[in-house]
């Protein structure tokens, strides 16, 4: 039961701050996305299935709170909570490396998700801009960041906090 309440409760902290101190770390005009690293955490433990689902729901809060093209970052949340899915059981999740390499992959492919939806909506951004002004400096941000984050949020889960069933 506890679990129901955790990984919503991290996700509203996560955009608490996502939306209120994360820009006093903006480097270059790139800040790191924290609900994003949750949500990749939380489907390298649980599977596709349920990373596409916080991923879509962790992307739709961010939506409601940014106003821009709303479900966008739904869409490219979940893809990425699905992708991440996949490597649940084949690779080491004791490795921040690991994580962080999947955290940078998982960035690129997310953006470059949310990018084609913005193409598709002609909303005209080159893709050059695009690449080397956002997603690979987002990519390198919030891979960066896992070291921090992911042991903490890694006990938590060993000990039973993000425990719930199954969606």
């Amino acid at each position: 039961m506890l679990g129901l309440l955790v990984l919503p409760g991290f996700l509203l902290l996560a955009l608490l701050l996502q939306v209120t101190v994360v820009d006093l770390i903006r480097i270059k005009g790139v800040v790191p996305d924290l609900i994003f690293l949750l949500v990749v955490f939380y489907a390298f433990w649980r599977g596709q299935r349920e990373g596409a689902f916080w991923g879509f729901v962790a992307g739709l809060m961010k939506d409601f709170v940014t106003g821009n093209y709303f479900g966008l970052n739904a869409l490219s949340t979940a893809v990425a909570g699905y992708l991440v899915g996949w490597s649940e059981t084949r690779l080491y999740k004791d490795s921040s490396l690991v994580v962080a390499a999947l955290t940078f992959l998982a960035t690129l492919i997310s953006q470059l998700v949310y990018y084609l939806l913005l193409v598709y909506l002609q909303i005209k951004i080159s893709l050059g801009l695009a690449l080397f002004g956002v997603i690979l400096p987002s990519a390198v941000y919030n891979a960066l960041l896992v070291p921090f984050f992911y042991r903490k949020f890694y006990r938590l889960y060993l000990r039973g906090w993000f425990r719930m069933g199954q969606f």
